[in-house]
């Protein structure tokens, strides 16, 4: 039986490991950090791609998420700017789910464990050996386990990304901090199959509010790379004291310590895999929250890669047309992502923000209805389909 060592056990390490399970591979997830917690982390965007891949696992009705099929826009002002699809246009029942970050992790590593592979905690990856036959990986404790192969799942950091091309460029900073939270605010509605966007003077900012009332929120501020605070929540009350209800009464609820990281993307790696190494996910082609679909590329990478090592002859056969698959379409949703943090850094002036402000509902008149978006959300990969994978 073949062996695969999996590294990471975010998104991409489990799901691969079970798509290879199925597939008759033994495999082992090493991750680095301690055991997770359920509710640990901030939120994100399972999108309608990712979704399709949960549900070939089983595991997509394990997801306790807010259905989110429908994104409003609003300006500074209060002025509602348009109304834009999270998820295939004019089909909301399959839009997007929002989900904490760590129940999906959970939900992905009992789905492993039950598959019976094994996930050993405070594994960090620090070196890679290939011999003719296997190759070897070394952790931070001294330990080392063998395979046929490795996958670096190990997110933007990635040590196997620098194993394969130690040349891959480095990622970039988007100009953006990330930061969020979880709160309660009197009187607030639940936004059901809704998440609300808004354009503030000083920085963008997204909520919504499940049915128990509880608002998951976020915020974009435009700093320089390294800009660090100790105190983001007093910064964000200021930077949105202006900004529309019900922005300023959020943050003024928010009790717990919000969760702060800048967001930075990965686009151009020439080499995917080097030998009996590939890498998958954040590690080749990272891409910001923007776009809503860092998960479910790397739920993509899952399938795509499992069902290459199972249809065809041989590793390296593997990788490169798991490579020639998934790129193309990996990078530009990067690019896509790009283009849309562009419109979230706050670099204008106030007639610059009048002037978008009064071009944008023209651009999103008809946005619930444009189509020309669901590239992002109808490409599927079917795991059953036994043939050179397309």
């Amino acid at each position: 039986m073949p062996r695969a060592l999996n590294i990471g056990s975010g998104v991409a390490g489990p799901a691969t490991a079970m798509f290879l399970a199925r597939a008759g591979w033994d495999v082992e997830i090493f991750e680095a950090n301690p055991r997770p917690e359920p509710y640990e982390g901030l939120f994100l965007n399972v999108a309608t791609n990712g979704l399709a891949v949960l549900e070939q696992l089983g595991l997509r009705d394990r997801l306790d998420g807010h259905r989110s099929p429908r994104m409003v826009m609003w300006s500074s002002t209060g002025a509602q700017l348009g109304v834009v699809p999270n998820g295939p246009a004019r089909e909301p029942e399959r839009g997007s789910l929002v989900v904490r970050r760590g129940l999906l992790h959970a939900v992905l590593g009992q789905g492993a464990a039950e598959s019976g592979i094994p996930i050993s905690y405070d594994s960090r990856l620090v070196s890679i050996e290939e011999t003719e036959d296997a190759v070897r990986a070394t952790f931070a404790d001294g330990r080392v386990a063998t395979g046929d192969i490795l996958i670096g799942c190990d997110g933007v950091r990635s040590v196997a990304r620098a194993w394969i091309d130690p040349h891959a460029p480095s990622p970039r900073y988007s100009g953006l901090i990330g930061l969020g939270g979880f709160c309660r605010v009197e009187g607030l509605a639940p936004t059901p199959d809704t998440q609300h966007m808004v354009f503030g003077r000083r920085s963008f900012f997204g909520y919504l509010v499940r049915d128990d009332g509880t608002v998951y929120w976020f915020a974009n501020v435009t700093a320089p790379e390294g800009d660090r605070d100790d105190d983001w929540i007093s910064r964000l009350r200021e930077l949105h004291a202006d900004d529309p209800y019900p922005v300023p009464q959020i943050l003024a609820a928010q009790q717990e310590p919000v969760g702060a990281y800048p967001i930075h993307d990965l686009v151009g790696v020439r080499h995917w895999s080097r030998g009996r190494v590939v890498a998958v996910g954040d590690a080749v082609h990272a891409t910001s929250p923007s776009a809503g679909q860092g998960s479910s590329l790397a739920l993509e990478d899952a399938v795509t890669l499992a069902r290459c090592l199972r249809d065809l002859d041989g590793h390296e056969a593997a990788f490169a047309e798991y490579q020639r698959l998934r790129q193309p379409r990996a990078e530009r949703i990067v690019r896509y992502a790009r283009a849309i943090n562009a419109q979230k850094r706050v670099t204008k002036s106030r007639v610059g923000i009048a002037i978008r402000d009064a071009m944008m509902p023209r651009f999103l008149a008809k946005a619930s209805d444009d189509t020309r978006n669901d590239w992002l959300y109808n490409h599927r990969v079917d795991w059953e389909r036994v043939d050179n994978p397309r």
